[in-house]
């Protein structure tokens, strides 16, 4: 019913929008020629609005033509490949003709993004610590999955359960404290989990734009660490259309994977669609073996159309992801130390070597299917213009035990996100946002006969206002946000049947248990930021802010009282915790030349009311037990301290422009200051899951053309993680981690035929060449050991080993 109500309300919300946009109002034309600084015309140069979506390319002269602008100040990016991007703010208050001169550039640039602002703005003029990663750049880098493609960008991390389940982290804060955004539409799932992974198709991803430290300013709660927004394709320019197939195959677990897409834009609409599916069997270290239970099978669609007027535009989107998940525990024989699997309640048996190969899902696993369907638009409205989004996403999440047909764990969430703010017209330099935000959700848990939370609704709203002040060299951002959220959870009676624990609703109460109390409850808070920007020169720039966070404590920090399974411990929560707030203070410098780029950045973040998870003892110095076989946590809040920095340098050594040499550099110190007035032990000083300092070179030679190959790569890297010994250790919940080094590599390059025509794209990666065996402090595997006495010395199970993907691409249809 919720989802036929929201549908009716997108159509006729998009309705509204499109018939406001037959209303005649005055529209320009923006047209000119793209020349190289040499005074050559540039062909298929882009020229993009990114406010309005709409675009084109230049043609055989250099000439480009868009029609059908509105009245407004719109920032104009102008990029064609080996050339510097232009970026020019243009005030369309009559038709324009405007000639761009790009100069040639070496190093690479990433300019335009449109998250955290109001407006597409500048990356170097926003001030906001804030990145943009390229398709380009994740796909040249090897992943199992799409949080990990990201994690090149120093300061971004991962808490990985295995190759395909990874949940990402900012300067050292995860879980609900990073928002994740699809085309700037919150990503809503069971993200409160630790092995609960991102619902998102890696091939339906465009670009990634991450801002490192509080959004909560323009995102409300949940975004006190950052954001993370995971963008689609652009449309194509009008009368193009095309797409691609790609097969892509992976050694060490045997991934397969095929994906193929189509784009096409009519005039008055554009449209795509992208699909793929992909399945792996267990992965495999030197150490363990294959890693029983560890393989999966996904399966995605997304597709879009934009609708596109005189007055603006506006976007639908839908997509399904479908994704089963087997789920380790890590058992094994005490004498071989292989890994088995249950053959009945009390007897297990060794898995036989065929299954480990096989790609058919078997024991514990997990089943989520993600449904999404959202309604993007912007349009001019009075003088200014009015932004909207407004999305219906329905997540289904099921845990099953080995040999079991029913679902254990069944959990089945309903979530309404909204979006409408007024961007007001701009004088005097000065631009002014205003609008909400919010978020209703649904949850229901009364299912399966294992219950980790209860069921629950919850409504969240945020007014908010943010100005910005830009003029030549310097640019002010700032503004204010209230956030409030309630948060009513239900009760829920369980009864044993048959063996079975099963749900009581209503009547005969007798004999049944209360698992969890009906509550409720409010949370508030008030955040900001403030921030500026300066530009010396065309070389220098520095940009500094400070930023209010805020985030309500999510519902498995309150109300868990049950055994996760993906976890392997039983979950305690507590319904005493208040907000977290952080504030926090940010510098960066950024050096850009014809041969040299740099980056630099520092941050301080102090958060009160901090939420963590802590294993329990009994009075015996034991694991504390609940349920046999799962060791008992329960969150904790403390006061926390986190500092550290990123530094990013990008050399092009004069005269060898083709030849690449990138090293990025992270740090996070993240330490527990305890409550006010408690003392601190040594074992509980430092917070957990914290990742290590890192340091990635990565020697890469670019040529862009040799006989009939073009746009050829060639890279060598190394990725350094030293040891991490600031750990939680108190009670056994965190154990120091060794650092270790990998080499990873590749190759790739576009085949084109006597014409010139890309016919096909090849690349051929490595990660891990030396197959090191290791174990990374952010992987939950390496505290998956049911045997604490191993005669090999070794706890837990490590890393993926050596990977080798190879990757064919098919364009058609557009050349």
């Amino acid at each position: 019913m919720i989802s036929v109500r929201l549908t009716a309300t997108i159509v006729l919300l998009s309705a509204f929008n499109i018939c406001t946009a037959q209303k005649k109002i005055p529209v320009f034309t923006f047209e000119g020629v793209i020349y190289s600084t040499s005074g050559s015309v540039l062909p298929n140069a882009t020229v993009y609005l990114s406010d309005l979506k709409k675009g084109t390319v230049s043609d055989s002269l250099g000439r480009f033509k868009i029609n059908n602008i509105p009245k407004g100040n719109f920032l104009v990016e102008v990029n064609y490949s080996g050339y510097k991007s232009v970026i020019e703010n243009i005030d369309f208050n009559k038709n324009i003709r405007h000639d761009f001169h790009l100069e040639i550039a070496v190093t690479e640039e990433k300019e335009i993004v449109i998250t955290g602002v109001s407006r597409a703005t500048s990356i170097k003029r926003n001030p906001v610590p804030i990145v943009s990663i390229s398709k380009k750049t994740m796909e040249q880098s090897l992943s199992t999955n799409l949080v990990d493609a990201i994690t090149v960008v120093p300061g971004v991390s991962a808490v990985s359960t295995g190759p395909n389940v990874s949940k990402p982290f900012i300067r050292g804060l995860g879980y609900n404290r990073v928002l994740v955004l699809f085309d700037g539409n919150r990503q809503e799932g069971q993200q409160w989990g630790d092995e609960h992974g991102i619902e998102l198709d890696e091939n339906a991803v465009d670009r990634v734009e991450v801002i490192k430290g509080p959004a909560s300013l323009m995102y409300g709660s949940d975004a006190i660490a950052g954001v993370i927004n995971f963008l689609p394709a652009p449309a194509i320019a009008n009368g193009q259309k095309g797409g691609s197939a790609t097969v892509d195959y992976q050694s060490n677990n045997n991934l397969l994977e095929g994906a193929a897409s189509w784009r096409q834009h009519t005039g008055v609409i554009s449209w795509g669609v992208v699909g793929s599916y992909k399945m792996a069997a267990d992965y495999q270290n030197k150490i363990d073996g294959r890693v029983y239970n560890t393989g999966f099978r996904q399966s995605s669609l997304f597709g879009t159309a934009t609708l596109h007027s005189d007055r603006g535009y506006s976007k639908f989107g839908l997509s399904y992801f479908d994704d089963v998940q087997e789920i380790p525990d890590g058992k094994r024989d005490s004498t071989s130390r292989r890994f088995e699997k249950p053959i009945d309640d009390d007897e297990f048996e060794i898995v036989p070597e065929r299954e480990l190969h096989s790609y058919k899902i078997s024991g514990d696993y997990q089943s989520v299917q993600h449904l999404r369907f959202y309604n993007n638009s912007s349009f001019s409205f009075g003088s200014g213009r009015a932004v909207t989004q407004l999305g219906f996403q329905k997540s289904i999440r099921k845990e099953f035990e080995s040999g079991e047909n029913d679902a254990a764990l069944f959990l089945n969430l309903d979530a309404i996100t909204f979006d409408a703010k007024y961007l007001f017209p701009e004088f005097s330099n000065v631009s002014i946002t205003a609008g909400i935000n919010g978020m209703y959700q649904q949850n229901k848990a009364d299912k399966g006969h294992e219950f980790l939370i209860p069921s629950y609704h919850q409504l969240e709203a945020g007014p908010f206002v943010f100005a910005k002040y830009s003029r030549k060299k310097i640019e002010l951002a700032g503004g204010v946000r209230l956030d409030i959220r309630s948060l009513n959870t239900s009760d829920l009676f369980v009864k044993e049947v048959n063996g079975e624990t099963v749900p009581v609703k209503g009547g005969d109460l007798s004999g049944a248990t209360q698992l969890f109390d009906g509550a409720r409850h409010l949370f508030s808070g008030v955040s900001g930021s403030l921030g500026f920007s300066y530009q010396f020169n065309k070389q220098w720039s520095v940009k500094v802010n400070a930023a209010r966070g805020f985030r309500a404590p999510n519902i498995s920090e309150i109300s868990a009282n049950g055994i996760h399974s993906g976890s392997q411990f039983y979950q305690l929560g507590n319904d005493n915790f208040k907000p977290e707030f952080s504030f926090q203070q940010d510098i960066g410098v950024t050096f850009s030349s014809t041969h040299v780029t740099l980056n630099a950045s520092l941050f301080r973040n102090r958060i009160q009311n901090y939420i963590y998870n802590r294993k329990l003892l009994n009075e015996q110095g034991q694991d504390s037990v609940i349920v046999a076989g799962y060791p008992t946590f329960q969150y904790a809040a403390s006061r926390a301290l986190l500092w550290g920095g990123e530094v990013l340098i990008d050399v092009h050594p004069h005269p060898l422009d083709w030849l690449h040499f990138e090293n990025a550099f992270s740090f996070v110190n993240a330490r527990n200051l305890g409550l006010k007035n408690e003392k601190i032990s040594d074992e509980e000083k430092y917070l957990p899951f914290i990742p290590p300092l890192q340091w990635r070179s990565e020697l890469r030679a670019n040529f862009n053309e040799w006989n009939c190959l073009r746009n050829i790569f060639l890279k060598i890297e190394l990725d350094v993680f030293a040891a991490q010994n600031r750990v939680y250790t108190m009670n056994g919940t965190e154990t120091p981690t060794p650092g270790y080094q990998l080499v990873n590599g590749g190759m790739g390059a576009d085949i084109a035929n006597r014409s010139g025509e890309k016919m096909f794209s090849i690349s051929i990666l490595a990660e891990n060449i030396f197959n090191i065996a290791y174990q990374s402090n952010m992987s939950r595997l390496k505290y998956f050991e049911d045997y604490p006495n191993d005669p090999r010395g070794h706890y837990g199970i490590y890393n993926m080993g050596r990977n080798v993907s190879v990757k064919i691409s098919v364009p058609f249809g557009m050349k």
